[in-house]
């Protein structure tokens, strides 16, 4: 049987199982509606992570003029929100308040004893990676740029391997994108990236035929890294964005152990099909119990909305698994 590998967390959100699927939604979706902070008209493609017992987020708040800035919120049971009405002020080596262009779809991961917010970036109208971090989700500091643009999808593991951060990446364009793989990189600062190789190519599986994106911080378990990443395929209607799932190698993330070739979410209710940008399934961050091996998914829906589902350890090793490339 596979096992998580980390902290007990015994107060995630949880539902029991619905279906036959590997992974089900909350009954009670969108945990997040529209116009959830004032001046902000959408939240959505946002990462929560334990937090004093219970649960803090940055969040990609839409403001009414159309620019996404991230925003922080906290919670005590992972599904209702309290959120800061100001954004996030990131603070520079000479403690300046860092200038956003605009920001949008965080991540954010606990590496030893610091939180690592990963976003995209605007950079003279660019996309590019950011990386910053705080202790207390008071004060946040900026930490660096990791690539030069264009670059989307930033994701790092919650822990050094061989003493070393990794880090996922999709390299891309100033629009919606000929590139579609994800890439991993390392450092030894995470100032200083290098020996960046392609991980994952998009599949020749329909939903993730046109880009594939790296979602949750991988999680560790028995079986390797648990990574959910984002598909998306093209249709006369424009892109479908559905959830995927593949186990890597938890000595070298860099080897594919097994990648499943179905999609284990896609847009179906209405929260995910009718929004902003219809047709998005988007995880951006996960919870997950070592005791119990429940795993609780925050993901965008729409563009519009904050869904969460939920699956086990031993269901989603074994879908991916059964229906492995």
């Amino acid at each position: 049987m596979a096992t998580i590998i980390g902290e007990n967390l015994p107060n995630i959100p949880w539902q029991e199982p619905q279906g036959d699927m590997p992974v089900w939604r909350y009954k009670e979706n969108p945990i997040i509606g529209r116009n959830p902070i004032e001046n902000v008209t959408r939240v959505f493609n946002s990462a929560v992570v334990p937090f004093k017992g219970g649960f803090a987020g940055v969040f990609r708040g839409e403001t009414n003029n159309g620019i996404p800035y991230l925003y922080f919120g906290t919670s005590a049971d992972g599904i209702h929100f309290t959120f800061s009405k100001e954004q996030i002020v990131f603070h520079t080596k000479n403690d300046s308040a860092y200038k956003f262009e605009y920001a949008y779809d965080p991540r954010v991961v606990k590496v030893e004893d610091a939180y690592y917010v990963i976003w995209c970036d605007g950079k003279h109208g660019l996309p590019v990676l950011a990386i910053g971090k705080t202790t207390d989700f008071e004060r946040f500091e900026m930490v660096s740029h990791p690539f030069l643009p264009f670059n989307r999808n930033g994701v790092l593991f919650p822990r050094k391997i061989d003493g070393k951060y990794y880090l996922l990446s999709r390299p891309s364009d100033n629009g919606h994108t000929p590139f579609g793989d994800i890439y991993i990189s390392e450092s030894p600062d995470l100032v200083y990236w290098g020996n960046h190789s392609r991980l994952m190519e998009r599949g020749y599986e329909w939903w993730q035929g046109v880009k594939i994106g790296a979602g949750c911080a991988p999680i560790e378990t028995s079986e390797g890294w648990l990574l959910f990443y984002h598909g998306a395929t093209g249709t006369c209607n424009g892109f479908v964005y559905s959830m995927g799932a593949v186990i890597l190698d938890k000595e070298d993330p860099r080897k594919v152990k097994y990648r499943c070739g179905n999609f284990i979410l896609t847009p179906e209710t209405e929260y995910e099909t009718n929004g902003f940008v219809p047709n998005v399934v988007f995880p951006c961050s996960a919870l997950a119990d070592a005791a119990t091996g429940r795993i609780a998914i925050y993901y965008g829906g729409a563009d519009t909305y904050v869904g969460l589902a939920f699956t086990t350890i031993d269901r989603i090793v074994d879908y991916i698994v059964k229906f492995k490339r």
